[in-house]
């Protein structure tokens, strides 16, 4: 198809479409591999598994993905990257217990729409970490350091009570991702309800008074 100056217009749009379709089959194969991984593992995963998943053959799945193992890490690299979100938010400049209460809703918030993602690192920090160690001992660290030290200061400041602040951001780890990584427990316990109101509402309570000035 030429224009009315007589130059092909074809080129551009065919030049984008194959560059949509495959992102898109990039995006079908990653959440593919993160269904079966999260239910799974990275052991227990096959590659037929996760094309049979995603609705392609598996030579299409290697097109994309060289290995299981590139398929896992760049599902590992993604969440990472979300999961340290909320803690970079921790604002040293604000009210000291807005932020820590703002941190645990935002945890939690990924637990209810990140489960499966929730899952995946679990299993991958139960196997010894293999595929993200290095940066679970670098850039996960470095965060946790630096927001143990603005809530040092806070403690320091009188601004919240005598609290450990790495093992402050623990328990919030703790507390909160346990609702995605053992939701067939809590769905045992608590039958269809959803959890997440109840649950938001009682840590705010607890983190409020563990906030709460000494006597």
């Amino acid at each position: 198809m030429r224009d009315d100056d007589g130059s092909n217009c074809a080129g551009p749009a065919a030049t984008r479409r194959p560059s949509r379709i495959r992102e898109r089959n990039r995006e079908a194969i990653l959440d593919a591999a993160l269904e079966v991984f999260s239910k799974k593992g990275f052991r227990g995963a096959t590659l037929d598994e996760i094309a049979g998943e995603a609705g392609l053959s598996k030579p299409n799945l290697l097109y994309y993905f060289r290995s299981k193992s590139a398929m896992h890490s760049a599902l590992l690299e993604r969440i990472l990257s979300t999961w340290l979100d909320p803690l970079r938010a921790l604002d040293e400049t604000g009210d000291p217990r807005g932020e820590i209460l703002g941190y645990v809703r935002g945890k939690m918030e990924m637990s209810r729409r990140y489960p499966r993602e929730s899952r995946l690192f679990a299993n991958e920090v139960l196997q010894g970490a293999p595929h993200v160690a290095a940066r679970l001992s670098g850039e996960l660290r470095a965060v946790v350091d630096e927001k143990a030290a603005v809530i040092a200061g806070w403690v320091g400041e009188e601004r919240l009570p005598p609290l450990d602040g790495h093992h402050l951001i623990i328990s919030i780890w703790a507390l909160t991702q346990h609702y995605a990584d053992f939701e067939v427990q809590i769905g045992a316990v608590l039958g269809r309800e959803d959890p997440y109101p109840r649950a938001e509402a009682f840590l705010e309570m607890l983190f409020t008074r563990l906030m709460a000035p000494g006597p």
